[in-house]
């Protein structure tokens, strides 16, 4: 299969104004957070993006998308009815075909000069089936991540065959559903934010929502689709940073900049910083 499309969510109460800001980038660029997550679709060769915005937003994000403002589609979600929602809202932009799906609220730094964007596509395509970017996180940091179950596809240490998946698992249900054969203990497969997704993703949450039983969800999707085909979950050697938590944009701002080319002057700065800071806690406690 091939991946033309790409899908951002950024509707959500919490998240619709993280994409607006601006950081520093690996460069030493000023740019939106959306300009960073449009570039990272780019380097995957998908060039037709969509994003779910709230009523009203359309305008601001095509503002910081700047010279990427022409390629976008906005679709608005018109009520904050969830994150398996605000996927679904994009089906008129995806029709039947596959796509890449990143959520605005994270900010992706790859190792090395292949994006993780790159990655998934690639191995989406070379096997023809929906994969997830994931990423051994441990189990105190459960409760903020869908986790996957499954086994290595036989020669790959960094791809897996998904059997399950659980939207923030406890550590029991983590333990018992979830453990992964060669994972270190304590650590679990954690989703990046970052999917390849076929067009039967998209047929499962329209049915979600048709059905009415509960709120669509992708989660629960993504386990149905384990279950009546392929899927794969591919291990992300980068980082991914959420800019909704606390100091989330610090940090993200930080793992830029600490790996970009001021690198050294950051880290310059930093240490000066810190040798002030103990200097002043020295002074107080004279």
């Amino acid at each position: 299969m091939r991946l033309r499309k790409a899908v951002i969510t950024a509707a959500g109460p919490k998240q619709r104004t993280l994409p607006l800001q601006t950081l520093i980038d690996r460069d030493g660029n000023e740019k939106s957070l959306l300009c960073i997550l449009i570039e990272e679709i780019l380097t995957a060769k998908v060039e037709e993006i969509c994003v779910v915005v709230a009523p009203g937003d359309e305008a601001a994000y095509a503002r910081v998308a700047g010279s990427h403002a022409g390629r976008l589609r906005f679709v608005e979600q018109p009520q904050p009815l969830g994150y398996g929602h605000a996927i679904a809202c994009a089906a008129g932009f995806v029709r039947q075909d596959p796509f890449l799906h990143l959520v605005s609220d994270h900010i992706y730094v790859s190792l090395g000069t292949v994006s993780g964007a790159a990655n998934v596509v690639e191995t989406a395509e070379a096997n023809g089936c929906s994969v997830s970017a994931v990423q051994s996180t441990k189990e105190s940091l459960l409760p903020q991540f869908g986790a996957v179950g499954g086994r290595r596809v036989h020669g790959r240490a960094d791809l897996y065959r998904v059997d399950t998946v659980i939207e923030k698992p406890t550590p029991t249900e983590a333990e018992q559903r979830l453990a992964v054969p060669g994972l270190r203990a304590g650590y679990y497969l954690c989703f990046f934010g970052m999917h390849a997704l076929t067009p039967a993703v998209m047929e499962i949450l329209e049915r979600q929502l048709r059905s009415g039983n509960r709120p669509a969800s992708l989660s629960s999707a993504l386990a149905e689709l384990a279950r009546q085909e392929q899927y794969l979950a591919l291990e992300q050697p980068g980082r991914r940073y959420d800019l909704g938590a606390r100091y989330g944009l610090l940090t993200a701002q930080m793992a830029l900049a600490l790996s970009g080319r001021d690198r050294d002057a950051v880290l310059t700065q930093m240490l000066e910083l810190l040798a002030v800071r103990e200097l002043d806690r020295s002074a107080a406690a004279e």
